[in-house]
């Protein structure tokens, strides 16, 4: 095909589109019941509904003394009837007197405010002895009102939610001891490249060390799939179309890396149109044009989707972030969506605007603006180990100092 007759680049979203849709066909139905202490990463295949009032009733948010407001004028000496430590269930609090309360315990009946200690001063005398108001406490202070968190039959964790640790405290606090979760992704990753060699062995001339392996297994962990490494493909089509017949089995993505240009050597694009069908090629984003997505035919079992990421570090990077992400929460029937994204402030200037949406990496500083990092080649990866962000910027954009700029978070964009 000449070059002038090659299809235009996709966008990102019409990319995103396809994948999605592709990911919705491939969504996972199986799910499991997990302890609520071990859910954490994982989505939930059942929203989690409350049964109970949270909290359960009245309570005090102080160490102080319960008491009635009408009996307590600043000044007033009050006789101090009864010590409720969290957990106990005082009686009912009588007129004319107060209750030593402490944090968390229930507000005996009777009284309609409690009186932090800083506000009294405890006075001996007989029995547990009496407490002096410095200060009259106003109707419901510093009381928490029962259900003021959750009501009763309150949907407190949505189905498709991804269970972080607030979300498992939360679970747990109205008495979920088990979550049902939504099988984790299973997938195949493997590297393509005869220039390839692993860390710890020579490096011959010519070659270069697998960072791609370890990194994208590391974002697949990140993101709660359960990995398969089957190694380096050599830069053979027979070779590249045994290891996706292998990879297809029992898996639901197949991610690569390498292999998705052009060139003589590289081996994806026939081998998956021969084991499978290939949706999309190139997408108009830097890093990263080169994208493959498609499916694998198994020979047992479903198809597995398959993406085949750059082999340029960065450009392999910001894929996976941009596209499989999503497509790994769409799996698990998690929000594919991205995240918004805040408005910040450009500390540097870009004057090469591309014709391609470019994802640039950038870092906050101290006066909450952002930085650029210097080199912003695909190749170089330090730019993801010094970088908390990426700036989306549109094709045809330039950047002047103090321009607000959109920033994507990269914790945000790896775990959402």
């Amino acid at each position: 095909m000449a070059i002038n007759d090659r299809p235009p680049l996709l966008s990102l979203d019409e990319a995103l589109v396809r994948l999605l849709q592709g990911a919705a066909d491939h969504a996972i139905a199986h799910t499991e019941t997990v302890s609520t202490f071990d859910g954490l990463g994982r989505v939930l295949a059942t929203e989690v509904r409350s049964a109970i009032d949270v909290p359960g009733a009245d309570n005090s948010s102080m160490d102080g003394y319960a008491l009635r407001v009408a009996d307590a004028a600043a000044g007033s000496l009050l006789p101090v009837a009864q010590r409720i430590p969290a957990g106990v269930v005082g009686q009912p609090l009588a007129p004319h007197t107060a209750a030593r309360i402490f944090t968390g315990a229930q507000v005996p009946a009777g009284a309609d405010a409690v009186l932090m200690q800083e506000q009294g001063e405890a006075v001996p005398g007989e029995g547990l002895g009496a407490v002096r108001v410095r200060a009259a406490p106003v109707a419901g202070e510093w009381i928490r009102r029962r259900g003021e968190d959750v009501c009763a039959g309150d949907v407190v964790l949505p189905r498709g939610a991804r269970l972080t640790p607030q979300a498992l405290g939360l679970a747990a606090g109205v008495g979920a001891a088990t979550l049902q979760v939504v099988r984790r992704p299973r997938v195949a990753l493997l590297s393509t490249g005869d220039e390839l060699v692993m860390p710890g062995e020579p490096l011959r001339p010519g070659a270069i060390y697998n960072s791609n392996r370890f990194m994208l297994r590391g974002l697949l962990q990140a993101c709660g799939c359960d990995v398969t490494d089957l190694g380096i493909v050599p830069d053979r089509l027979q070779a590249t179309r045994e290891a996706l017949r292998q990879a297809a089995l029992g898996h639901d993505l197949i991610l690569s890396s390498g292999g998705v240009s052009v060139g003589e050597e590289d081996h994806l694009k026939p081998a998956v149109q021969a084991e499978g069908r290939l949706e999309l090629w190139q997408v108009a984003i830097k890093p990263g044009k080169p994208l493959a997505f498609g499916a694998v035919r198994a020979s047992s079992g479903p198809n597995a989707l398959f993406v085949g990421l750059p082999g340029n570090p960065v450009s392999s990077f910001v894929t996976f972030l941009l596209c499989v992400a999503p497509v790994l929460r769409a799996l698990q029937g998690a929000d594919p969506s991205a995240p918004a994204g805040l408005p910040m402030r450009a500390d540097f200037d870009w004057s090469r605007a591309d014709k391609r949406r470019e994802f640039l990496r950038v870092r906050l500083n101290a006066a909450c603006g952002l930085d650029l990092f210097a080199n912003q080649s695909s190749g170089v990866l330090t730019s993801t180990v010094w970088a908390d962000g990426l700036v989306d910027n549109p094709p045809g954009q330039v950047i002047h100092r103090g321009d607000a700029v959109r920033f994507l978070s990269l914790p945000e964009l790896i775990s959402r």
